[in-house]
């Protein structure tokens, strides 16, 4: 398992719209000393237009985003960077998840495909930190970064909808992944980011780690 004393591997933190993976992979990075990779949604020109038209869109922003985060492995695949340890603020096998959800049955036979194409070529993670919060917390979280063209996820019952179909898809999905040891964090009780006896408390956790599936919340201190 990745020491997080010290980081080597990778660790990628996890979790639906708004809940705050890349200000934890931030955070902890600069904790660790490690390499930091992000998502570029803003990279994506088909994104915008997904949440005006999903059904007209959706598989050009599944494969855009697809592409994008399998070259941005390839870019740190020299052995000597993942020494160095790296956190990134996305796990490439989760990227299903929005396939099921948005594209048509005949597209989505195309993407398994290609998904399945690209990722041996994707380096399997050390570790991955999950974390989950309920609608209400994701909406205000959305509506705090104020990113517009997201706005159709707290204000249009459609895009409500799919935003709890998607954290339900997360929590199945994380519920059966066994490809790597998965640290579970409530965020909506530990407030990552903005409080730093919540943050001092994971990585301490985290280092103490022994199970291949622990939990971080009110009950597990």
């Amino acid at each position: 398992m990745v020491s997080v004393a010290r980081a080597r591997g990778l660790i990628a933190v996890e979790g639906v719209i708004g809940v705050g993976k890349t200000s934890l992979a931030r955070r902890l990075a600069h904790r660790l000393g490690a390499e930091l990779l992000l998502e570029r949604p803003e990279d994506n020109p088909f994104l915008a237009r997904f949440y005006a038209d999903g059904a007209r869109h959706a598989l050009a922003t599944q494969l855009c985003f697809l592409f994008q985060r399998i070259d941005q492995f390839r870019a740190l695949a020299q052995p000597d960077l993942f020494r160095a340890g790296t956190v990134s603020d996305f796990l490439f096998d989760k990227d299903p998840l929005f396939a099921q959800l948005t594209l048509a049955d005949d597209e989505f036979a195309l993407y398994e495909r290609i998904f399945a194409t690209l990722k041996p070529q994707a380096p399997r993670p050390d570790l991955v930190i999950f974390l989950r919060a309920p609608l209400a917390v994701l909406q205000a979280r959305i509506a705090r970064r104020g990113r517009s063209f997201e706005n159709t996820l707290i204000t249009d019952d459609d895009g409500a909808r799919y935003l709890q179909a998607l954290a339900a898809a997360y929590d199945r999905f994380f519920q059966r992944y066994d490809e790597a040891p998965v640290f579970i964090v409530d965020a909506a009780r530990a407030n990552l980011v903005d409080e730093q006896v919540d943050f001092d408390r994971l990585v301490e956790r985290l280092a103490s780690m022994r199970d291949r599936r622990e939990v971080l919340d009110e009950d597990h201190p």
